[in-house]
């Protein structure tokens, strides 16, 4: 009788957890943040103690599961919202390398050893930091690696421009100010302006809608998403 019991709780809580997971988004089963495996093992849990203990009543288990849940939905959407909520519980991404040059210092705040970076650059088919542009360690984890321009186009690294890209950032008044930031540097979030990466372009919100015009934008709130890469080019996502 009470393996009876025991395996259908261990169905019902099956496609109830397949329902909540469902629930709580696709992001759930990808990489996960801090925050979401909090939630997951918080979740795993749960389950398997109503599970085991089979003279618990099944709410005992749900109610706690579908509040996390609730939690999750609710800091999921404000995050949506704002930048600082998401730092706050996705965590901020990390460089690592700039310009072939490592970032002892973020490394060491990581507590990421050399070790584990030589393994995830290999994992990019990487064997030679001084061919990287940009290496950032992601919230999740996981390593971006953006290789130089000439290793790209020429396959051969050299530690230098080429005559292109040269005659390109000098052009450009705001290229070299963000090449060795994180990019695409996002200028707007869900119609947010997001003034500290335009401080950090020495540029002004007049500038960016001056900019934005040339996209039939009259308003910041219009605009979903917009970014710049370090050749100065916009991306304008509109609502």
């Amino acid at each position: 009788m009470e393996l009876t019991v025991v395996l259908l709780r261990t169905t019902f809580m099956y496609f109830f957890i397949f329902l909540i997971m469902r629930l709580m988004g696709k992001r759930e089963i990808g990489k996960l943040s801090v925050f979401d495996l909090v939630i997951s093992i918080m979740i795993a849990e749960i389950a398997v103690i109503v599970i085991e203990t089979t003279e618990k009543s099944l709410f005992l288990a749900v109610a706690p599961i579908l509040l996390l849940v609730i939690v999750q939905i609710g800091i999921s959407f404000f995050s949506l919202k704002s930048r600082k909520v998401r730092m706050l519980f996705d965590g901020k991404p990390s460089v690592l390398i700039r310009d072939g040059h490592l970032n002892r210092e973020e490394m060491r705040k990581q507590r990421y050893n050399l070790d584990d970076l030589m393994l995830q650059l290999r994992d990019n088919q990487v064997t030679e930091i001084e061919k990287v542009e940009l290496a950032v360690l992601e919230s999740t984890g996981k390593l971006s690696v953006i290789m130089k321009e000439n290793v790209k186009n020429n396959g051969e690294g050299t530690g230098k421009s080429n005559n292109s890209d040269e005659q390109l950032f000098d052009k450009s008044d705001i290229s070299s100010k963000i090449r060795y930031e994180l990019l695409p540097m996002a200028l707007i979030l869900d119609g947010q302006v997001q003034d500290d990466n335009l401080e950090k372009l020495g540029k002004t919100r007049f500038w960016l809608k001056s900019e934005l015009q040339n996209y039939e934008v009259e308003n910041f709130k219009h605009v979903f998403f917009c970014s710049i890469d370090h050749k100065g080019k916009l991306y304008v996502d509109k609502k």
